[in-house]
């Protein structure tokens, strides 16, 4: 039976509901382990928090699915929807989550499946999350609520405006660009270590700019305060502030009744210490990840958060491990276990799988990136006329550099590709012209959306621009100052089309979202005199137009976009034009939680696995190793490792010199040979071995030396 308080009353549920739940029969396509995962803790009609539970999900283990089912179980076992928290990686997987969760609880539910899930409104990213509390608590926090969020662009150029103020700008020795200045500044809110030790850790070649780096950073805290706005990194700190206040700790804990937390291991400490506030002692936690898995250290994220969660608490958290994948075949997991197995410290574990096969992933020994380039296009098409479609496989890389090569070669042979991790939605430059519309109008002392909005206009320059700005924060009400504010001398009529626009956005007579809509209109002549591809850049204005429909409030459509924007279109790298088919390029990072039938992995060589750059440290090292095993267990069917003899480094073309000799990647050494096929390319008798350099050695420094004898 379900318990009152979810909106559903016991006449109507318990004659439907009880034979199913005695049975629990939507729990049967679980296996073992995940059944043991979604049971944890919960008893019929008891929506007492259960102890804390740590998922160990591997590689292809159904992770998601098994998440899915622990909620709708909570839900079917009388947990409060609106009382549970839910914490992914992005908001699009939080919207899936909610898909899921629905399906399986329809199974008891049947009707009223659709108003329960509709209650989990608390689902979505640690830092969408953080907005909406924040916002709840502005007042006891004394922060404006009408605050608005910078993106890392926006942060990093009001970081500049109080970098050029402080006189940093002009310094004899160069000053730390805005950019390695916002990095710092973030990796030391989010992995909460002081200053010095960041610089001497990531960051030593600005160890002799503390004193400097302290005053811009106050400066720039001071900065947005001034005009309310935060960044990215401000949701978790705030929240965590608020969190270190007990009495606010225990109000912001106590309602959640559970709470649940998606691909721990990518967290940073920020947010564990967030966590711990929540739910000190643990009861109603849930954490779910893989420790072999954690591969984003840039963004301070630490594989610790996951190591330790169990020993944080008294009694330990139970540990349940998904070991079943039912992704790759049984040899290919055989090689990622092998990889994975020489690590430093992990939790045991050894993926297994039900998908047994004779083939072998491959090692491929090939002369150089070129040679590269031409066997992955080879395999693809072979690939291919086997009837695997070219979405079905994918390359991937250590950095986007890599795969220049292939791309010239994938053009040249006129295959369709796609490659992941370019441009997103909100780095467009004409989509953050219109964000900042938006944001400006929101909030009139958001500095950074005012200087570059004024900026587009023909005769406005940063003199002028900052003239305005200045005059509008002067005044209590800043729009009607900017309608009274003299236009600047060289856009008179630009400038007056720019307030009227501002005005009547603010009015809000036009209603939300036909207000974009507008924005849109006065942004459109604009957006021809700037960009030669406007038609395509306009298609992306009125998607934006199409996305703003789905928000209830201009506030939520900008703080929602701004933490999770969608993929752009006309920045998209390498869009297809020739065929619905194209094969897949793809950073490893960018193809973390995917998976295809044929995957190929560029440069699996010391220098590039890992990179030169990244064997500093052993911790360094142990996240190579681990980017290694998330790139060989996309694999479905079909593993390549290519491993070029010779490459050529730091972004060299093959018409450089500084190429290097290398050397198999040092995460297989010959003890795990064996569990490979060695091949190598050109394949004899193939066009490409009958082009292949001929097998001729002399000595060329003796016959020159024998010239003048």
């Amino acid at each position: 039976m379900i318990a009152n308080r979810t909106g559903i009353s016991e006449r109507d549920s318990s004659p439907r509901i009880a034979p199913l739940l005695a049975s629990a029969a939507y729990l049967d396509t679980l296996n073992p382990e995940q059944r043991a995962a979604v049971e944890h803790g919960v008893r019929e009609r008891d929506t007492t928090p259960s102890a804390p539970l740590l998922v160990i999900a591997g590689a292809g283990s159904g992770k998601t699915n098994t998440l899915a089912h622990r909620v709708a179980h909570l839900i079917v076992h009388g947990a409060d929807p609106r009382r549970i928290l839910l914490m992914t990686f992005s908001r699009r997987a939080a919207s899936e989550m909610g898909r899921r969760v629905e399906r399986i609880a329809r199974k008891v539910l049947g009707n009223n499946a659709g108003v329960m899930t509709d209650a989990l409104s608390w689902a979505g990213t640690f830092h969408g999350i953080g907005a909406r509390l924040l916002r709840d608590y502005a007042e006891q926090i004394g922060l404006d609520p009408a605050f608005t969020i910078h993106d890392r662009e926006d942060s990093a150029d009001l970081m500049n405006l109080i970098r050029h103020e402080l006189g940093f700008s002009k310094t004899e020795n160069r000053f730390p660009t805005k950019g390695t200045c916002l990095s710092i500044y973030s990796r030391c809110v989010n992995a909460e270590m002081p200053l010095e030790q960041v610089l001497g850790a990531n960051f030593p070649w600005c160890a002799g700019w503390a004193a400097e780096l302290r005053d811009l950073f106050a400066g720039y805290v001071e900065a947005k305060q001034k005009q309310n706005v935060l960044d990215y990194d401000d949701l978790l700190l705030y929240w965590a502030q608020m969190a270190g206040e007990p009495q606010l700790a225990a109000h912001l804990g106590g309602r959640f009744d559970h709470v649940l937390v998606d691909e721990y291991q990518d967290t940073n400490r920020l947010q564990s210490t967030i966590l711990m506030a929540l739910k000190p002692q643990g009861h109603g936690l849930t954490v779910v990840g893989d420790d072999a898995q954690s591969i984003y250290s840039f963004r301070a994220a630490t594989v610790r958060n996951i190591l330790d969660f169990p020993t944080q608490f008294s009694p330990p958290a139970t540990i349940v491990t998904l070991d079943r994948n039912y992704r790759s075949t049984q040899p290919i997991l055989a090689a990622a276990n092998g990889v994975i197995g020489l690590a430093r410290e992990r939790f045991t574990k050894n993926l297994r799988t039900e998908r047994e096969s004779s083939a072998k992933p491959q090692i491929i020994t090939i002369r150089d990136e070129a040679d590269q380039a031409r066997a992955i296009v080879e395999h693809v098409l072979d690939h291919r006329e086997g009837g695997a479609r070219l979405k079905e496989q994918a390359v991937l890389f250590r950095t986007s550099s890599h795969s220049g090569p292939l791309e010239i070669e994938l053009t040249r042979r006129n295959i369709p590709f796609v490659k992941f991790g370019g441009l997103k939605f909100l780095d467009a430059a004409h989509v953050k012209d219109m964000l900042a519309l938006l944001r400006f109008i929101e909030n009139p002392r958001d500095r950074v959306a005012g200087f570059r909005l004024m900026q587009l206009l023909p005769g406005v320059g940063p003199a002028s621009a900052q003239k305005a700005l200045d005059h509008m924060i002067a005044s209590s009400d800043p729009i009607t100052a900017l309608a009274l504010a003299p236009s600047p001398p060289r856009a008179a009529h630009d400038w007056r089309g720019f307030v009227d626009v501002i005005s009547e956005i603010k009015s809000g007579r036009a209603g939300w979202p036909a207000e974009l809509e507008l924005a849109r209109q006065w942004y459109e002549p604009h957006l021809d005199r700037i960009h030669e591809d406007a038609p395509t850049r306009r298609a992306d204005l009125i998607q934006l137009e199409s996305i703003a429909a789905g928000y209830p409030s201009r506030e939520r459509f900008l703080t929602e976009l701004t933490l999770d924007p969608p993929d752009a279109t006309s920045d998209q790298s390498g869009v297809p034009l020739l065929d619905d088919d194209y094969l897949i390029l793809s950073t490893i990072h960018s193809a973390k939680g995917q998976e295809w039938k044929s995957v190929y992995v560029l440069n699996v060589v010391d220098g590039c696995m890992p990179s030169d750059l990244g064997t500093g440290t052993s911790a360094e090292i142990e996240e190579e190793r681990r980017l290694l095993y998330v790139a060989m267990t996309r694999a479905k069917d079909d593993l390549h490792l290519m491993v070029p003899q010779r490459f050529f480094t730091h972004g060299q073309q093959s018409n450089g010199d500084r190429h290097v000799y290398a050397s198999r990647t040092r995460f297989i050494p010959d003890a795990l040979l064996h569990l490979f096929e060695r091949t190598s390319w050109p394949r004899a008798g193939s066009e490409a071995a009958r082009s292949a350099m001929p097998n001729v050695r002399f000595d060329i420094n003796s016959r020159m030396r024998a010239v003048w004898r």
